[in-house]
């Protein structure tokens, strides 16, 4: 009996699971076709653009230098991914190229504690900067964060840190003298509200001597300095002696000394235009001081190397030659009822040769160039200005008919007495020989002074004409109407 029941009751559970065995296939085909038009859903919001795609993350295959190959996401170029380190910490790192399927990244900051197969995850990040009035009298880093002992930033505005460029037709010409404080270049030298110049000189010549003197002495309301891959004490060195308490009021710094990163570098010049931009369209004038375009080349140099792309002059790669005026294009003057940037960039000429390829690259796309003399600095001449070497390409536009007769007359005596300076140092001129010769030489221990200043001296624009034309016994009005004609530059 017991038997019969149980096969009884078994026959009745197979009927029953048959019965309901419809129910459940239907049940999770339904369930299926929901979460199938739910996932076509999310795809056509995403092809859309209403919702941001997931981050891929990816894989780190291989570590060379500077440079980590990653596998398994996507990310643009300028894009930023973090490389989870062993202890967990997030390392944050820039797309600089790829090739196939791999994606070239340069680390940002310290890269220690990355292991083999470490998750790398894109960030879908904007590349903004806070900025503000906040930032006055503050030391940044070439991320924006402050680096010295003030409290935290507050600022509530963000710009972005490649700005867009400014239509050539829309820019103000340069029609307006500015004063820098230095005799010789405000006399010989004149340079325009919104003009970008270059100091060429070699490594110990005065060029940083030169740059303070010009960041203390300068008429602007805004003083932005980029200090890029020099020395890390001469960070505190210019604060304390070259700004000092009150033009550090009005300035902002940023950072990036010799032992940061490349790419770290590189973004504290993008950073000090970013500033100096914002600065400029609420309608001040503001003075750039860069030191130096030529550690700048040298990063974007160490990046394109370690990428593989292939040298061209002197080990610098194309990528080299482009960056450089994308950089410098940032200064000058703004559009109507914008201000101005001024940009002085230092260009270190390696070995003294200008010919150098940053040099002679810098001085095709700026608007001047004051070169320092290693021979003349060896003299004791401070600051070392080439007066024949150097030229401003704005001085048609803003100085007198006057000044530029001064200027030309000064240039011919400067030249006479350099071109027969072996003659007169062996005594082999005999005075009467010549009259222009007899000129500047007798001329000569004046010009010398002209050109010598103190780093505590200021001498105003004015002045500085006025001295010019004493110097050559000529009367001075320096704020006479430019001429059509003159010596060209």
């Amino acid at each position: 009996m017991s038997t019969e029941s149980e096969v009884a009751a078994g026959s009745g559970a197979e009927r029953s699971v048959r019965n309901h065995e419809p129910e459940i296939a239907t049940g999770s085909r339904a369930e299926r076709n929901v979460r199938l038009g739910q996932r076509l859903a999310a795809r056509v919001a995403r092809a859309e653009g209403d919702v941001p795609p997931p981050p891929v993350q990816g894989t780190l295959r291989r570590t060379i230098g500077l440079t980590m190959e990653a596998e398994g996401c996507e990310a643009p170029v300028g894009g930023r991914c973090d490389v989870v380190a062993l202890d967990g910490r997030r390392i944050e790192t820039e797309v600089v190229g790829f090739a196939g399927e791999r994606l070239y990244l340069m680390p940002v900051g310290e890269m220690r504690g990355i292991v083999p197969n470490a998750r790398v995850v894109p960030v879908a990040a904007v590349r903004d900067v806070r900025v503000g009035d906040e930032l006055l009298g503050r030391v940044l880093d070439g991320s924006g964060n402050p680096i010295d002992d003030g409290p935290a930033l507050c600022c509530t505005e963000r710009v972005p840190l490649f700005g867009a460029p400014i239509n050539p037709l829309k820019r103000r010409p340069i029609d307006e003298p500015l004063d820098v404080g230095v005799r010789s270049i405000n006399a010989l030298l004149p340079l325009g509200r919104g003009q970008r110049l270059g100091l060429f000189a070699g490594s110990g010549v005065g060029k940083s001597q030169l740059l303070g003197m010009m960041t203390r002495y300068t008429d602007a309301d805004v003083i932005v300095v980029g200090l890029i891959g020099e020395r890390g004490r001469e960070v505190k060195e210019f604060v304390d002696l070259a700004l000092g308490a009150e033009g550090l009021s009005r300035s902002v710094v940023v950072a990036t000394p010799a032992d940061d990163t490349p790419l770290m570098r590189m973004q504290g010049a993008w950073l000090s235009c970013a500033v100096a931009e914002y600065f400029r369209n609420q309608g001040k004038h503001v003075l750039l001081l860069m030191d130096s375009l030529t550690r700048f080349a040298q990063a974007q140099r160490e990046i394109a190397l370690a990428i593989g792309e292939p040298p061209a002059t002197k080990g610098y790669p194309p990528s080299v030659f482009a960056r450089l005026p994308q950089l410098v294009e940032r200064a000058g003057n703004g559009a109507a009822g914008q201000g101005s940037i001024t940009g002085i960039y230092t260009v270190l000429a390696e070995g003294d040769d200008q010919n150098d390829p940053v040099v002679d690259a810098s001085r095709a796309i700026l608007d001047g160039h004051v070169v320092l003399a290693r021979e003349l600095a060896d003299t004791g001449l401070y600051p070392a200005v080439d007066v024949e070497s150097s030229v401003s390409r704005a001085m048609q536009a803003i100085a007198g008919h006057e000044q530029k007769e001064l200027i030309t007359r000064f240039r011919q005596v400067y030249s006479t007495y350099r071109q027969n300076l072996d003659l007169i140092a062996v005594g082999a001129y005999q005075k009467g020989s010549d009259a222009r010769v007899d000129e500047a030489v007798a001329l000569w221990p004046r010009i010398i002074e002209f050109l010598r200043q103190r780093q505590d001296e200021s001498v105003d624009y004015d002045s500085s004409v006025a001295a010019l034309a004493e110097l050559l016994n000529r009367p001075a009005n320096p704020g006479g109407t430019p001429a059509a004609d003159g010596d060209g530059s």
